[in-house]
């Protein structure tokens, strides 16, 4: 039988795998991105594990607001993306910190 403490414990080895992506990776864009999704993966995971514990739906009803969150913050991180390869011809990001205006 899976537990409570299964999907915690899932939620806590995802939530630490994209802060560690975070942190050691400073260079793509992409990575980062796809780590902050993990991330919001993680917290979901918590809300759905306890709204199943619970007998609750409060926690699936914040589920479905962070999933509208997240599809909304990847497409418009991807579509910003693209410009910056179309006028920088790169994504790294050690070469985007200088703005012109």
């Amino acid at each position: 039988m899976i537990g409570l403490s299964h999907y915690l414990t899932l939620s806590a080895i995802l939530f630490a795998i994209s802060v560690a992506g975070i942190f050691l990776n400073r260079k793509n864009v992409i990575v980062l991105l796809m780590c902050v999704e993990l991330l919001l993966l993680a917290v979901n995971f918590n809300f759905i594990a306890f709204s199943r514990y619970l007998d609750d739906v409060a926690g699936q009803v914040f589920v479905f607001f962070i999933l509208t969150v997240a599809a909304a913050e990847s497409a418009i991180g991807l579509a910003i993306l693209v410009v910056l390869f179309r006028n920088r011809r790169s994504i790294n990001v050690e070469e985007l910190d200088t703005m012109r205006g």
